[in-house]
């Protein structure tokens, strides 16, 4: 007899974004005449740079030529796309990579999750709450999360963040094998100092740790005291493998590209004691299981880094974090408590008068039609916040806030 995997079976029966989708589903077949408007999941609204499509049109016309066709791709990127990262998102912040240290992917999210290949099943997990609940789910399908617990895992330590600590995350008291950081923040969209994360850095050195930076939304940074990259912080190279994507940064949500960088001074320790490179392994992986990003979606991906590309993309975030703006201190005027927004296209915000975070998302839905994201599908401690998204277009967004300032609570 066939026997499932029976770790998905530990898994909650729907994605956090499932639920929210069919809640809101729901209420449109309820209410046709309504116009719903989205400040929930951080899809982007705007077009492709200029740039980047030029960049496609000319890779595909490419591919109607025998000539200059291009079949299988390296399972880790084409050079040329490596060579831009490095030296547009890497070398400017005084950070040297080789090109055999960035991987190619189809986004972020693949890689976060598919990272645990690579890792030992008995490792131990800590992570900020509130969190992206990928990190928790991939860790749940390997069986690397433990059992199930009142409080959460039994493999997993939850690092709280929340207004009271000014949503800094505290350093661990016990060794932790694998530590997840998101940094500008998803959900919360804060921030932490070059400082804090060089803290970050110093336990992991001091324990052996692996730390797995999510650096998805680091083109949204404003201030010149948040890092854009883990490996700015000396000796992050011997700790850190970081994830970055184009999906928020050049509007690749359904294009997909990402990259994963994995210093080869990074090793770890097999069970027996010896040394092993985690860049060896997973190039392995990559070789095995990945057939490579598409040869037109990373043309695109390097056109973003053309001068006019830059600019364009420039552009677009700035469109974003206007938007960002406009919503904190809209929000802040009406006698909301507002987080983030400052250096991260989200903004976390805390439900009125105790209500939870899901009542607070039917509330908004079902008086302003508005979608939220209820903060508690993202862990414990979101619950009494919501997240709202600076991704949609400006005229939706300024309808949205003028429905929360006509709103009669």
């Amino acid at each position: 007899m066939t026997l499932v995997n029976e770790n998905f079976l530990k898994l909650s029966n729907n994605y956090l974004f499932s639920d929210i989708a069919k809640k809101v589903r729901q209420y449109r077949e309820s209410n046709p005449e309504a116009q719903v408007i989205s400040l929930g999941i951080g899809d982007v609204t705007q077009p492709l740079c200029p740039a980047a499509i030029e960049a496609m049109h000319k890779a595909v016309d490419e591919m109607a030529s025998s000539s200059t066709f291009h079949g299988y791709g390296p399972e880790q990127g084409y050079d040329f796309l490596r060579k831009a990262i490095i030296e547009n998102d890497f070398n400017p912040r005084g950070v040297s990579l080789d090109l055999d240290e960035v991987f190619i992917s189809d986004g972020a999210k693949s890689d976060c999750g598919n990272i645990g290949d690579i890792l030992g099943p008995q490792c131990s997990i800590g992570l900020t709450d509130p969190v992206y609940p990928v990190y928790v789910d991939s860790n749940v399908m390997c069986g690397r999360a433990g059992v199930p617990t009142k409080d959460g895992w039994s493999n997993i330590t939850r690092i709280p963040v929340s207004s009271a600590n000014n949503f800094k995350p505290q350093i661990p008291e016990k060794r932790i094998d694998i530590i997840y950081l998101c940094y500008p923040n998803n959900p919360t969209g804060t921030v932490i100092t070059r400082a804090e994360l060089s803290a970050w850095v110093e336990y992991a050195l001091l324990h052996g740790s692996l730390i797995l930076f999510d650096a998805a939304y680091e083109a949204y940074i404003q201030h010149d005291d948040i890092p854009h990259s883990i490996y700015e912080i000396e000796g992050a190279k011997k700790v850190a493998i970081e994830f970055r994507s184009f999906s928020k940064t050049a509007g690749f949500t359904g294009v997909r590209c990402g990259c994963t960088v994995v210093p080869k001074d990074l090793v770890v320790k097999a069970s027996d004691g010896t040394e092993v490179q985690l860049n060896h392994l997973w190039n392995r992986r990559q070789c095995t299981k990945f057939n490579g990003t598409s040869y037109i979606t990373q043309r695109a991906a390097e056109a973003i880094y053309s001068p006019e590309g830059k600019k364009q993309v420039r552009e677009t975030i700035n469109y974003y974090m206007s938007n960002a703006k406009f919503m904190r201190e809209s929000l802040n005027a009406l006698g909301y408590q507002t987080f983030g927004g400052e250096d991260a296209p989200y903004i976390w915000l805390k439900t009125p008068d105790g209500v939870s975070s899901w009542e607070f998302f039917d509330k908004v839905l079902h008086e302003l039609s508005i979608v939220t994201t209820p903060g508690v599908g993202f862990g414990p401690s979101g619950e009494g916040y919501v997240r709202l998204t600076a991704f949609g277009n400006k005229q939706q967004t300024e309808e949205a806030i003028h429905r929360f300032q006509q709103w009669k609570r």
